[in-house]
């Protein structure tokens, strides 16, 4: 009677599935975002790949939690289990929010400074997968995982100088003119650099999972 009990009950690597399918969704996510800062007229289209990709990992992230509350045995801590999901959730949302903006205002054309940050979004979230690809066995793979959340923190920093030299290149683009431009070409900025943010967030929860765990 137990044993077919706890076969109804969610198994351990269940999770690392879970999180990896939550994973690959930033993958698709960045990478349609980075199609749509090239722009020309398939903007819409990639931009409603990045909604597609935000409603998929809404419903692995839905799955996971579920499965955290009716599970007896979790992999890690379960607060971490939900913070790691939260993470996971907020990158593709913000993604989600830079496809907004850009639908929003009709946007067919985008600065260099804001495909290098596209640029960057798609090498976090890389490192980011490998890095949660890696949890299942996350002692053997200290060194690695501690490698690639340190790789995404200087992505990070990198970031930030892009999103400074590309207002500073707005502005003086629009110095004196076109105000509107301007505002949504910083509202863009913000929302971009904000996706980095999020990885940032995704990588400082592995090291909280490390540090618990190890």
């Amino acid at each position: 009677m137990l044993s077919w009990f706890q076969a109804l009950l969610p198994r351990e690597d269940n999770f690392f599935r879970l999180f990896d399918a939550h994973a690959a969704t930033l993958i698709k996510g960045a990478e349609a975002l980075r199609k749509a800062l090239e722009g020309g007229d398939e903007v819409p289209h990639w931009c409603q790949k990045i909604f597609d990709h935000e409603h998929e990992a809404d419903e692995v992230a839905r799955e996971v939690l579920f499965s955290v509350r009716r599970s007896f045995i979790t992999p890690f801590d379960r607060s971490d289990i939900r913070g790691l999901t939260n993470s996971l959730d907020d990158s593709i949302d913000q993604m989600q929010k830079t496809a907004k903006v850009i639908t929003l205002y009709e946007m067919r054309s985008f600065a260099p400074h804001m495909q290098q940050l596209g640029d960057i979004a798609v090498e976090s979230a890389l490192l980011a997968v490998e890095a949660v690809s890696l949890l299942p066995d996350m002692r053997k793979h200290r060194g690695r995982l501690n490698e690639l959340t340190e790789q995404i923190a200087r992505l990070e920093s990198k970031s930030d100088a892009l999103y400074d030299a590309g207002m500073k290149a707005l502005y003086e683009a629009h110095r004196g003119g076109d105000a509107m431009a301007f505002i949504i070409g910083a509202e863009v900025y913000d929302h971009l650099e904000k996706v980095v943010d999020r990885f940032e967030d995704v990588a400082n929860r592995i090291n909280g999972v490390l540090v618990e765990n190890l």
